[in-house]
C-alpha cells in the first residue's frame, strides 16, 4: 500500500480543525437558544410584544377597548403627495388595518371615506384622524353583505367627493372553529358572504365610477396561502380573495384599473381579540418569526404603494404577503 502524501494528512487535519470550530459554534448557538428569543424590532419605533393582557371582545370588536392600543398613526411616515387629489373608499376602515390605511392615504393627499358595521366610536376617531391630516372624511355605517348598501355607499362617496379612485376591500368576519363538524351553516354563510360577497359587491359598485389609473386593493391573508386548521371557512375566503384579485386584474387591464392584494400575517387589531379566547389573545403573534404581531401602521405603507400610480403602475394581479418573515 502506497504511503499517503503529506498534503492529504494536512488536508485531513484542516478538516478536523474546521469540524472542531463548527462544533464549538453549535454549542454556543445551543446555549444562546436556551434563552428566550427576543422579538424583532426593525421599525422607526418599538412595537408591543406578547404576552398581552388577557382579553376578549364581542363581535364586531372595538379598537378603543384594546390593550395595548393598536399603533396606526405612523408618526415617522412622511407624506409626499403620492395620492394627491385622489378619493379613496375603505371598507372596515374604522379600525385596525383600515384605520391605518385611511390615515396614510390622507397624509398622501387623498380624501377618504370609510365603511363600518356598528363601531360608531371607532369610526368617529378615524374620521378625526383623517381630518387631522387636512383631508375630507366621511363614515358610512352598513353591511357589505347587502348589495344595495354597497351601491348606495359608493354613490354617496362619489356625490360627496366627486370621484372614486381607490377602493380598499378590507372588511372581514372571522371566528375560529376547532372541529369542522361544529362549523354551522349560519357561521359558514356569514364568513363567505362578508368576505367574498362583500368584496364582489363593492368592486362591482366601484368599477362603474373608476377611470384609467384607478386601483382596487383587497385584504387577503396568509391563511389563504397556508390555510389554518381552526379557520377553515376564513381560510377559504381569503384564498378566494387572492383568486378574485388575479382574475379581476386580468379583466380590468383594458380599463386601466389595477387590482392587487395584501396578505397579512398576525396583526394587532380588534379582529382577533373578538375571535380568540382570552388566553390565546395574550400570546397573539408569538409564533411569528419576529415573535410579535404586526401593528397596523406597519401594513399601511404597502397599501399606499399599491394605490399610488407613481409607485406601482406596472403592478397588477399580485398578492403581497406581509407576515413577519418566512
Amino acid at each position: 500500500m502506497a504511503a499517503e502524501p503529506k498534503s492529504t494528512a494536512r488536508t485531513a487535519e484542516k478538516q478536523r480543525d474546521i469540524q472542531d470550530e463548527v462544533a464549538k459554534a453549535d454549542a454556543k448557538q445551543k446555549s444562546s437558544k436556551s434563552e428566550k428569543p427576543k422579538a424583532m424590532q426593525a421599525g422607526a419605533r418599538a412595537y408591543p410584544v406578547p404576552p398581552f393582557p388577557k382579553q376578549h371582545q364581542p363581535k364586531p370588536g372595538a379598537e378603543y377597548k384594546l390593550d395595548p392600543a393598536p399603533l396606526y398613526d405612523a408618526p415617522f411616515y412622511k407624506g409626499s403627495g403620492k395620492l394627491e387629489g385622489k378619493v379613496a373608499l375603505i371598507t372596515g376602515g374604522d379600525s385596525g388595518i383600515g384605520r391605518a390605511v385611511a390615515v396614510l392615504f390622507a397624509r398622501e393627499g387623498a380624501d377618504v371615506a370609510i365603511l363600518h358595521l356598528a363601531e360608531g366610536r371607532d369610526a368617529e376617531d378615524t374620521v378625526k384622524a383623517i381630518e387631522a391630516e387636512g383631508r375630507k372624511a366621511m363614515a358610512i355605517p352598513g353591511d357589505v353583505k347587502d348589495r344595495a348598501f354597497c351601491r348606495k355607499a359608493v354613490t354617496a362617496v362619489v356625490e360627496a367627493f366627486g370621484a372614486l379612485d381607490v377602493l380598499v376591500n378590507n372588511a372581514a368576519f372571522q371566528v375560529h372553529t376547532a372541529d369542522v363538524l361544529d362549523l354551522s351553516e349560519e357561521h359558514f354563510d356569514e364568513t363567505l358572504k362578508t368576505n367574498l360577497y362583500g368584496y364582489f359587491f363593492m368592486a362591482q359598485a366601484a368599477i362603474e365610477h373608476m377611470k384609467e389609473g384607478s386601483a382596487i386593493i383587497n385584504t387577503g391573508s396568509i391563511t389563504g396561502i397556508d390555510g389554518s386548521k381552526e379557520l377553515i371557512d376564513y381560510s377559504m375566503t381569503k384564498g378566494g380573495i387572492h383568486a378574485f384579485t388575479r382574475a379581476l386584474s386580468g379583466q380590468l387591464i383594458e380599463k386601466g384599473i389595477r387590482v392587487n392584494a395584501v396578505a397579512p400575517g398576525p396583526v394587532w387589531t380588534p379582529l382577533n381579540p373578538s375571535d380568540k379566547e382570552a388566553e390565546d389573545v395574550a400570546q397573539f403573534g408569538a409564533k411569528a418569526k419576529m415573535k410579535r404581531p404586526a401593528q397596523p401602521e406597519e401594513l399601511a405603507p404597502a397599501y399606499v404603494f399599491l394605490a399610488s400610480p407613481q409607485c406601482s403602475s406596472y403592478i397588477t394581479g399580485e398578492i403581497l404577503p406581509i407576515i413577519g418573515g418566512y
